[in-house]
């Protein structure tokens, strides 16, 4: 598949690929993947190259290709990778713990770009930002072809969260790190906004892997966590990442399944909150009952992505008291980049594991 190559303004610098990059692009539903080749990019002042180490397959990507979510094509797929840095612009890049990024730092990179200026930036409202574009959601053009994670590399623009991760950590453990710990991390941090979660208790809904690392981080926030699931085997996963049973009502309910709205809402305790999770969604509309939420003194908050400080405090969780749950255990295959198709068929049917690795050269 051939691109019309279209060069993004202001101060650039060129960048040669060799071997050159490979991007799959998707150009629509019913459609296979075509592979492209990338011979070189245009790296803007603060944009940073990076080369894929693995990606995974993330639901949203799986409903794009099923046709229940809109996205333009044609479209480089997802935005859940690890990689290393291997180019930068001529101004150079700074990470989340304010240090510069050097040639060959290994990383992982929010979801969003956000132009930092705008009134939703300034409030830290990142994820919302006024000109926000996505990873794995834009349509291949102005930004160049290594727009999402599905391919050997991904050119990072400047308003991208950056995150060093550690050597030591596996990518199966990492790739995820950027939406669906990041996610998670964002939906309990809320939740912590209303009350000190040391001590509380927590249902989750959705054994996910977003409701998975909800489960593992609130339990190291020091709560009694409880997960629901109609899957049994998701359920005594559960267990391994801190769930047990609750002894009365929860105080917070994050529903992270898109399933279960009205279930989150009835079941929490009064004065409680509930966080509903986004990256779960489309889900069918809930009729809400306004009077109950009122007279119950319900917080209703919804997350929808996160912002670089979520991003770097999930990396430091992974890093740290995450390492003692089965993280890694969330890839259950691993397929090369060409066989993507397959790999997007596999984490679409019934059974499959939590997520599905996808490797350059493999």
């Amino acid at each position: 598949m051939g691109t019309v190559l279209i060069r993004p303004p202001g101060h650039r610098r060129d960048v040669a690929l060799r071997p050159a990059a490979t991007a799959m692009v998707w150009i629509g539903d019913g459609h296979p993947h075509e592979t492209i080749a990338v011979p070189g990019v245009a790296l803007g002042d603060h944009d940073v190259l990076v080369a894929v180490e693995m990606s995974t397959i993330c639901g949203s990507d799986v409903h794009t290709v099923q046709g229940r979510r809109a996205a333009p094509t044609p479209l480089v797929l997802g935005h859940e990778s690890v990689g290393r840095v291997i180019a930068l612009g001529d101004a150079g890049a700074d990470a989340t713990d304010g240090a510069p990024l050097r040639l060959g730092d290994r990383v992982v990179w929010s979801v969003t770009v956000s132009c930092g200026t705008c009134d939703r930036c300034r409030r830290g409202l990142t994820q919302k930002c006024r000109d926000l574009g996505k990873y794995g959601h834009d349509r291949v053009g102005v930004h160049g072809d290594l727009t999402g994670a599905f391919a050997s590399h991904v050119q990072l623009r400047a308003g991208t969260a950056v995150a060093r991760v550690p050597e030591s950590l596996p990518a199966a453990v990492l790739a995820p790190a950027g939406c669906a710990t990041a996610t998670a991390w964002a939906a309990v941090t809320r939740a912590a906004r209303d009350m000190p979660l040391d001590g509380a208790t927590v249902r989750v809904h959705g054994a996910g892997l977003v409701g998975l690392s909800a489960a593992a981080i609130a339990v190291e926030h020091g709560a009694v966590v409880e997960v629901r699931d109609p899957d049994p085997a998701r359920r005594a996963l559960a267990a391994r990442f801190g769930a047990t049973a609750l002894d009365r009502e929860p105080d917070v309910v994050i529903e992270a399944s898109g399933h279960a709205v009205a279930e989150a809402l009835a079941g929490v305790a009064v004065g409680g909150t509930v966080v509903l999770v986004g990256s779960v969604f489309p889900a069918e509309p809930v009729p809400v009952d306004a009077e109950a939420v009122v007279r119950r003194l319900v917080t209703v908050a919804g997350v929808h992505n996160y912002t670089s400080q979520d991003l770097a405090d999930a990396v430091a969780f992974l890093a740290g008291r995450g390492r003692a749950y089965p993280f890694a255990d969330a890839v259950g295959a691993v397929r090369s980049l060409l066989d993507i198709d397959a790999a997007l068929a596999e984490a679409a049917a019934p059974g499959a594991p939590l997520r599905t690795g996808l490797v350059p050269g493999r």
